[in-house]
């Protein structure tokens, strides 16, 4: 395996999802930015200005779709133990 396919899996601190290069959010400069994914973080600033538990209410749905939870009570269970240890929620 080439050493460029072992690419270190990012995740974004806003909504857990994992990150390819092309899906890094974008700071002020527009620079890519590598801690948050363009969904949550757009030329500098969160994309949406939400509550922890409005960002899992929102992403709840994308957990069932994927089949990492069956029910939509199920995911927002798992996102409320995992949000919490991502850089943007952690208190």
């Amino acid at each position: 395996m080439e050493s460029t396919m072992k690419q270190e899996l990012k995740i974004c601190q806003s909504c857990g999802m994992p990150m390819q290069e092309e899906q890094y959010g974008t700071n002020r400069d527009g620079s890519k930015n590598h801690t948050y994914c363009c969904y949550c973080y757009k030329d500098g600033a969160f994309a949406q200005d939400c509550s922890l538990e409005e960002m899992i209410d929102f992403c709840a749905a994308f957990e069932v779709e994927g089949g990492r939870a069956k029910t939509v009570e199920e995911a927002k269970v798992m996102l409320g133990e995992y949000f919490p240890t991502l850089e943007r929620w952690r208190v």
